[in-house]
């Protein structure tokens, strides 16, 4: 240990951590204070205390609240878990969700909100029946930027590009998304026995692409192997994308996970493709400030108990 760290812990108060940690994870001096029955001068007295202790801005304007510098991201784990042994020490705080006035916010793409919210919902009005939850659309592209900024709690959904992950996102795999070419019942392709290569691709298609990218992920594939599509057009939602091939001649590549679609199955045929993507992998993401939040904890438990899968 250097000197100027052991004058900085030497110099701090400790109080200034549980305002530390309520700026962690409520992302906002407004929220925080509300959080800690505090006003904003006093959280924003205690925030410029805690920057002259630690020599670092901790937190910068962002939006509508504020974001974590590197050096908080940094101490926030080792401060946030001790501060959650010491709480469990003296309080032995457990969430207790039968109780819980909580509001969740998760965001994923409608297909994935069919699947997930009729269940959770049901599972909150036994287990957590005073919690709420919201849900926001999710474009892909943002999932860090919608955890980073505090605007969601949790995002469920595949990723774009896995090694480009943020260190300071988290995830778990939930379930792989198995997908079908889908096109009406009496649709002239629905009478092969099989479909081939060449009359995929020079059908018409709709694809699905949340954050309006010009070029499907299915495409990339295509593309990768020196192929293309006939794709005449591209929507934000899943069950547009249903309801478009069952009122016309457009097939789709979508996930052939019908349940959260029952009232379009009776007029769908699905066949397996010829050209096989490799899979994909719904996930549960969420920011590591929250690792040790006993009602993020208890959110995150309940997600994985009731949707991963062991594929």
């Amino acid at each position: 240990m250097t000197g100027v760290n052991v004058l900085s812990f030497r110099s701090l108060d400790l109080n200034l951590l549980k305002v530390f940690e309520a700026l962690m994870t409520e992302g906002s001096v407004t929220r925080a204070a509300n959080a800690l029955l505090m006003t904003q001068p006093a959280v924003s007295n205690a925030l410029a205390r805690l920057r002259d202790a630690l020599g670092d801005p901790l937190f910068v304007r962002s939006g509508t609240g504020i974001r974590p510098t590197q050096r908080a991201v940094v101490l926030w784990e080792p401060i946030g878990e001790a501060l959650e042994t010491v709480r469990g020490a003296l309080d032995e705080q457990v969430f207790d969700a039968h109780r819980a006035q909580t509001e969740f916010s998760l965001s994923m793409s409608d297909y994935v909100a069919s699947l997930v919210m009729p269940n959770l919902l049901n599972h909150f009005g036994k287990v957590a029946p005073t919690a709420r939850i919201h849900t926001v659309p999710n474009t892909i592209l943002e999932i860090a930027d919608q955890l980073e900024d505090n605007r969601v709690d949790c995002v469920l959904s595949v990723y774009v590009n896995e090694a480009q992950q943020p260190a300071a996102i988290r995830s778990r795999s939930l379930w792989t998304v198995d997908y079908a070419c889908f096109m009406r019942r009496s649709h002239p392709l629905a009478a092969m026995k099989r479909l081939s290569t060449r009359s995929f691709l020079n059908a018409g298609h709709v694809d699905v692409s949340l954050a309006g990218k010009t070029l499907p992920s299915y495409d990339l594939f295509l593309a990768s192997r020196g192929l293309s599509r006939n794709v005449v057009a591209t929507v934000n939602h899943y069950s547009a994308a249903y309801e478009i091939v069952r009122q016309s001649d457009l097939i789709a590549v979508l996930p052939s996970d019908l349940r959260s679609q029952s009232r379009h199955a009776p007029f769908l045929h699905a066949m397996p493709l010829p050209l096989k993507a490799p899979p994909r992998i719904v996930s549960l993401f969420w920011h590591q400030r929250n690792d040790t939040v006993p009602a993020q904890r208890w959110l995150r438990d309940t997600l994985v108990e009731m949707f991963a899968r062991s594929d």
